[in-house]
């Protein structure tokens, strides 16, 4: 019996999940040598350094704090020399817009740098997270994936996601959620099942690596949770949410301010992420728990408690640190201080609402297990991410009822305060809506006044038809001219449908009929300002041919015409352009610079 050799060819689904489990085991593998090089740092550097110094004394040793995370930016900046624009800030947002906008064309190198400048951030005790940049080391992984093989973009950035999936995954020992983060987040909640399919195969084994390396403990291990009394505990965790969400916004807002104020600053470059990690230093004097991602002291909170009024500062000391670390050019993410907020956050009101109702409400440690995941996706729009996160963390059936109602409800709360999300701010500032896509963030980045057509045929007025029909006779191109006054201002549109009508009339009587009393009054204008998204919505809308172009909404002169066929042909250069861009960039990479 004959085999067709067809079918002993893999198909397309089956090759992305050989690719998938690949760039799973190297995001397990990447995770293993990113944590490893945090905790190096962190032992030679920040505790070696307080012991050099005496700071693990206490007292007047104390004053010498600041000096540990200043010295991990100080050994930040030959790699910020060497590699501008890659190693300082919070890079998660580049990430997304590479991932999104321009064709997920990632450096190797980054695999590297990231692991370098996060390890000297969050090693030498800066307020910063892993998370973030271990999902951009797996997604560079499957970049370089993605180029070694010269995918579509569309498998490009499945390729990226799915590294992304392994690296949180890995990094939390919880497959489920790295699947959800990298579909919520890096694939904007579009994807399709074969898709779904690599992220699953990459989540699930980049968690066997790491579980081989560390073991099955998660993050931190999370008490038993229990629900006392659900008829006063479910309205109590709704208020809890609201709370959330507004600190979420307050956190976001705070980040971007003082990120913008470091920008502002008229100093050398380099040294301000020195003076942000002085400033990190001195809070950490009086209140050290702000340094590092302190995983430890989350899970003192969840599972002894503390002093409510310590936990209650540590809120917006930690918003504080976090956005001074990350606004002044530390490297990291803000995935762990959002933890850590939010198990501050329950854990405070757990104290209050137990305090009020000791007998029917559960210890303060239940409320911040929940305040961590709700605070996370509130602070990121992710809810799926942070349910799936808590419930592979505890193992407890009970806590999803609270941990969906706090993350949704936590989540709408912060979206109706600010429609952003940590990660979107400065998409929005450029007028780009991510979640969009690329073909619309394309279209809005184009403007109207690059591809009119400012060869325009003018109509008085005070033409009569038969002057108008030689126009339209004469016309190159189009049936839509601007009516103007005397004084060169638009006052209408007049087509052909417009004198219809009139055409069975004779000659000498179209002469009575003059354009300014036929043509369109009610006319629909754009500005050369206006983007080409705005344009195309309005061809729909109205399913018209040609809108006139005046210099702006108050003095309408008309300075061109644009035609649905100029925007098609506007965004079609565009992409061309950047698709022959983007392809050169993964062409050079792979031969090298």
């Amino acid at each position: 019996m004959k085999i067709s050799l067809q079918r002993l060819i893999p198909g397309e689904n089956t090759r992305m999940i050989a690719i998938a489990t690949f760039i799973g085991l190297a995001a397990g593998t990447l995770n293993i040598v990113f944590r490893s090089t945090v905790s190096l740092v962190h032992r030679y550097i920040f505790d070696g350094g307080s012991s050099f110094f005496g700071i693990d004394k206490g007292g007047l040793h104390l004053i010498f704090l600041p000096l540990i995370p200043a010295a991990g930016m100080l050994l930040l900046i030959p790699l910020s020399l060497l590699f501008p624009g890659e190693i300082n800030g919070y890079g998660f947002t580049k990430f997304l817009r590479k991932v999104n906008l321009e064709g997920g064309v990632i450096k190797a190198r980054t695999i590297i740098l990231k692991i370098l400048s996060t390890a000297l951030t969050i090693g030498t005790g800066n307020s910063a997270g892993v998370e973030g940049p271990i999902a951009q080391i797996g997604g560079a992984m499957g970049s370089q994936v993605g180029q070694i093989f010269r995918v579509s973009g569309n498998r490009m950035k499945v390729y990226i996601a799915a590294g992304c999936a392994g690296g949180v995954a890995g990094m939390f020992n919880a497959p489920i959620a790295g699947i959800f983060f990298a579909s919520e987040i890096v694939l904007l909640g579009t994807y399709e099942i074969s898709s779904f399919a690599a992220l699953v195969v990459a989540s699930a084994l980049s968690t066997v690596v790491t579980r081989a390396y560390f073991g099955e403990h998660p993050a931190f291990s999370i008490p038993s949770y229990h629900m006392v009394n659900a008829y006063v505990e479910i309205p109590l965790y709704v208020v809890m949410a609201v709370i959330i969400g507004a600190i979420a916004v307050l956190n976001t807002r705070i980040f971007y301010f003082i990120r913008d104020k470091y920008a502002g600053f008229s100093i050398h470059p380099q040294l301000k992420p020195i003076a942000g990690a002085l400033l990190v230093g001195f809070i950490g004097i009086g209140f050290p728990q702000v340094m590092g991602d302190r995983y430890d002291f989350i899970q003192d909170v969840l599972h002894s408690g503390g002093v409510p009024w310590i936990l209650f500062v540590l809120i917006f000391l930690k918003i504080l640190a976090t956005a001074v670390t990350l606004g002044s050019g530390g490297s990291g993410g803000v995935f762990a201080p959002a933890l850590f907020i939010g198990a501050m956050i329950g854990a405070t009101y757990g104290y209050i609402v137990h305090g009020i109702f000791p007998s029917m409400t559960a210890d303060p440690g239940a409320y911040a297990t929940v305040g961590i995941g709700a605070f996370l996706a509130a602070s990121i729009h992710a809810p799926m991410t942070a349910i799936f996160l808590l419930f592979e963390m505890t193992g407890n059936y009970q806590i999803i009822v609270p941990i969906m109602l706090s993350a949704i409800i936590g989540t709408i709360v912060a979206k109706k305060i600010y429609a952003d999300s940590i990660d979107t701010v400065d998409f929005t500032k450029e007028g780009i809506n991510i979640h969009e896509g690329r073909e619309v963030a394309i279209m809005k980045s184009l403007r109207v006044g690059a591809a009119m057509t400012e060869d325009v045929d003018f109509v008085s007025e005070r033409a009569n038809i038969n002057q108008l029909l030689e126009i339209f006779r004469l016309a190159k191109s189009g049936f839509y001219f601007p009516v103007v006054d005397d004084s060169g201002k638009m006052t209408g549109i007049v087509s052909m449908q417009d004198i219809k009508n009139l055409l069975h009339k004779e000659k000498e009587d179209r002469v009575c009929y003059l354009v300014g009393a036929i043509c369109s009054k009610n006319v629909i204008t754009l500005t050369p300002d206006d983007t080409l998204f705005t344009a195309m919505e309005l061809f729909h809308l109205k399913d018209i041919e040609e809108i006139p172009v005046v210099e702006d909404l108050e003095n309408k002169w008309v300075v061109g015409m644009l035609k649905r066929r100029d925007v098609i042909t506007a965004y079609n250069h565009e992409a061309l352009k950047k698709g022959i861009s983007e392809q050169a960039e993964s062409f050079r990479m792979i031969c090298g610079d």
